[in-house]
């Protein structure tokens, strides 16, 4: 019983050791200071530090400080620059075979049309998984960017995965992302071993409450 109790406990832990994934500057806080404005980034830059980062691997990028309100932090990036489309790329420790889910921030730059925005989430190189997502921006502006949540599930062909975000609108105006993260996503055998694993935690504290004997008071 204690063995089985312990096999579901190193299960939970699994996702967060064998299968750990780290994008570096997921919240682009580090890069050029673009102050309380903002600065364009073109084909080639980098938006991090020696340590690694974001590489615009097409058109150009506004890496955005206080020009509007991030999702977090000060900084955020518009990922249209100076009238092109741009795409940002990180490559990604990864175990092959493993489902990944990356959470990011979704905005979009209010100051003009269109006024839906849309980013292009890529993921596993030539064997590419990726999706569309979109953004409205009726009813938002600087001081209030209505920043949404989204996620994107990939499973590893490599050891090594490029992630990638690229604006699908022309213009100046595009999809602002901020504060990306990436976690392993459990197989289902995980998944029935921390189940099995609870119910055996919930069953064995039931038994000892209720092997657990009254205690009784006594008066002469």
């Amino acid at each position: 019983m204690r063995s089985l109790i312990a096999a579901a406990a190193a299960a939970l832990l699994l996702p967060a050791t064998a299968n750990a994934a780290v994008i570096v500057n997921g919240d682009f806080e580090t890069g050029p200071n673009p102050g309380s404005n903002y600065v364009t980034i073109g084909t080639g830059g980098l938006i991090g530090d020696v340590n690694g980062g974001w590489t615009v691997t097409g058109g150009n990028v506004d890496y955005i400080g206080g020009y509007w309100q991030p999702q977090g932090g000060s900084r955020s990036v518009d990922l249209n620059g100076n009238n092109a489309a741009g795409t940002i790329q990180q490559a990604i420790d990864t175990v092959i075979g493993q489902a990944y889910a990356v959470t990011f921030w979704l905005a979009g730059n209010p100051d003009n049309g269109p006024q839906i925005k849309t980013v292009k989430v890529t993921a596993a190189g030539d064997d590419a998984d990726d999706e569309n997502f979109t953004f409205d921006i009726f009813g938002v502006s600087r001081e209030a960017m209505g920043w949404q949540q989204k996620t994107f599930i990939f499973s590893a062909t490599s050891s090594s995965t490029l992630l990638s975000f690229a604006s699908q609108n022309e213009g100046s105006w595009g999809p602002a992302l901020d504060s990306v993260s990436i976690s392993a996503v459990p197989e289902p055998a995980t998944w029935a071993m921390m189940l099995f694993g609870f119910v055996l935690v919930g069953g064995s504290m039931r038994r000892r409450t209720a092997a657990r004997p009254a205690n009784h008071l006594s008066f002469a």
